[in-house]
């Protein structure tokens, strides 16, 4: 009776389509409301650093350079953060965004996790002058 039931399984399946997504050749559009990577725009930014208080995983540090001059680095550490997008309901200025385009975060090391946002020169000098391969100029 089970290698009936069993047979009966192999046969159905073979003249069925498999219900698995062919995910890596066939990508779907992401839903629009989707939070994927954390996007600073420095030019409404002015450092109030309201996001870093509400940021529940410490993942957002905004480092100001000049504030005067408006001048600030934004360090964004997405292996820490839990996509909740409280920063970017809580931010007056509207300049941190999530987008539903980038969502494949996945990497082998560590460094590609830890972004810094802002104008290259002054995040150069946040750095120290050690180059970055994880640095996001403002345009």
């Amino acid at each position: 009776m089970k290698l009936g039931a069993l047979l009966k399984d192999v046969l159905r399946s073979l003249f069925e389509r498999p219900a698995t997504e062919r995910y890596p050749s066939e990508r779907r559009r992401p839903p629009a409301r989707l939070r994927g990577a954390l996007h600073w725009n420095p030019e409404k930014c002015t450092g109030c650093g309201l996001c870093v208080k509400d940021c529940p995983a410490n993942a957002i540090e905004v480092i100001t350079i000049n504030k005067a001059n408006k001048r600030f680095v934004m360090r964004y550490h997405a292996d820490r953060c839990t996509f909740c997008a409280q920063c970017v309901q809580n931010c007056r200025f509207k300049c941190l965004a999530m987008t539903p385009d980038e969502w494949e975060l996945a990497a082998l090391k560590k460094e590609p996790f830890t972004v810094c946002y802002g104008d290259k020169t002054d995040v150069d000098s946040f750095l120290g002058g050690r180059l970055d391969s994880n640095v996001k100029p403002s345009t």
